[in-house]
């Protein structure tokens, strides 16, 4: 019976074992399955996941209010507003000009002196010349004190404006613009009676000039007798026009330019299609001209004549003059000269707290105005109105909402309903 118990204990132990490892073989086999089941859904996953479009990589910009200025941007050159080129009254033989280009020199400082020929003493046709040219320079001289007396008439007609206008802004009447365009004014009709004083002085010069060639003319003096010519203005020496600066010289002929540095403008050829936008009294703001800040000025004068220039691709421009003055304090400025090179911005509109995006994001599409707005990863083309745009910015009138997002720059690859991811 023991026997028996034993050998049945063996086979039920047998059958465990076999079923053990039965169950063993059938796990490993579904852990198999699992895992080849897993690989072929990775794989297939993974090719069709190549084969979906992905999302093109942009740039993306911000749609938001700020202050926006719209300029016309141009290369200056500055400019003495008063300047002098002593010539010779008389023919005659010139001594040397001691002077060099920068020296400083007074009103009446004598700078040179023509000692005349003996023929011009006793030749009709110039003692007729020199009556002549006296006789000019007093209609000059007399011209010139009429330009001063009506210079100084606006200056006092603008000042009176200016006090007007300021009192009626106290009382709430006038606009704050008003005021600075009434002091623009001011400042403008001060200078032209500067320059006119400065016409009247070189006029008066050119008459005592003139007097005292016709008088060696009219003298019986010798031949050493001569003509000192002194300075009709103070200021600086810009240029020596004489080169060899000793010798016989024509009457006529320009010898030395005298300017005052102290009252600088600048001149700006604009393209006339620009030009039609600025106004007298826009701002302009001075750039890269070699201080450490820039400077602040205002148009004086938009010429009304243009001229023809060649551009350096060989285009032909139409281009006309404006004359930006200087309202920086001299102090800031002092180390420019006549004739240098400047970078001016002129701004022909400005706005506050206006609805802008990026120029770069806008194109035309269909005749029209349009961006890509990206609306949840999803470009989108969308029209817009567009109104003043500068290099950077420009202003949207309709299409957009503040803190909306577009796409800057968008290449051919960008369509509608595409989607885009944000470069990093």
């Amino acid at each position: 019976m023991s026997e028996e118990n034993e050998s049945t204990a063996r086979k039920r132990d047998a059958e465990k074992r076999r079923a053990q490892a039965e169950r063993k073989r059938r796990t490993a086999k579904w852990v198999k399955r699992v895992i080849l089941s897993l690989a072929i859904v990775l794989v297939v996953g993974g090719i069709v996941k190549s084969f979906l479009p992905k999302p093109i990589i942009v740039d993306i910009a911000e749609v938001k209010r700020s202050d926006m200025r719209v300029t016309v941007d141009e290369d200056g050159k500055t400019q003495a507003k008063s300047r002098y080129v002593l010539s010779a009254p008389l023919s005659g033989n010139m001594n040397r000009i001691r002077l060099r280009a920068g020296d400083t020199v007074a009103e009446g400082e004598a700078i040179l002196r023509i000692v005349p020929g003996a023929a011009p003493l006793l030749d009709t046709r110039a003692r007729a010349n020199a009556e002549a040219r006296l006789g000019a320079a007093k209609a000059g001289r007399e011209l010139a004190g009429a330009e001063v007396a009506r210079a100084g008439a606006a200056l006092e007609q603008a000042t009176r404006e200016a006090a007007r206008i300021t009192s009626l802004t106290k009382n709430g009447v006038a606009a704050q613009s008003e005021v600075e365009q009434a002091t623009f004014l001011v400042k403008t009709r001060t200078e032209e009676l500067r320059a006119a004083h400065f016409s009247a002085k070189v006029r008066k010069q050119d008459e005592a000039s003139a007097r005292a060639a016709l008088g060696l003319f009219n003298s019986d003096s010798k031949s050493d007798d001569g003509l000192d010519i002194s300075a009709p203005v103070s200021g600086q020496v810009l240029r020596i026009l004489r080169e060899d600066q000793q010798g016989v010289v024509a009457v006529g002929t320009p010898l030395i330019e005298i300017a005052d540095l102290s009252a600088l403008e600048i001149t700006v050829d604009i393209l006339t299609a620009d030009a039609v936008h600025i106004k007298a009294g826009a701002m302009v703001r001075i750039v890269r001209w070699g201080g450490d800040t820039d400077l602040v000025g205002r148009v004086r004068r938009v010429e009304p004549s243009a001229f023809t220039r060649i551009s350096a691709l060989g285009v032909e421009e139409q281009r006309v003059l404006v004359i930006v003055d200087i309202e920086s304090p001299k102090e800031e400025w002092q180390s420019l000269g006549d004739g240098y090179r400047v970078e001016v911005e002129i701004s022909i509109w400005e706005g506050e707290n206006v609805l802008t995006a990026p120029a770069s994001a806008s194109f035309r599409h269909e005749g029209k105005w349009a961006v890509y707005s990206v609306v949840n990863g999803i470009a989108k083309l969308t029209p817009v109105e567009l109104g003043h745009r500068n290099d950077v910015r420009v202003e949207v009138l309709s299409g957009l909402k503040d803190g909306a997002r577009v796409v800057v720059h968008p290449s051919d690859r960008v369509v509608d309903g595409i989607e885009v991811a944000e470069s990093e």
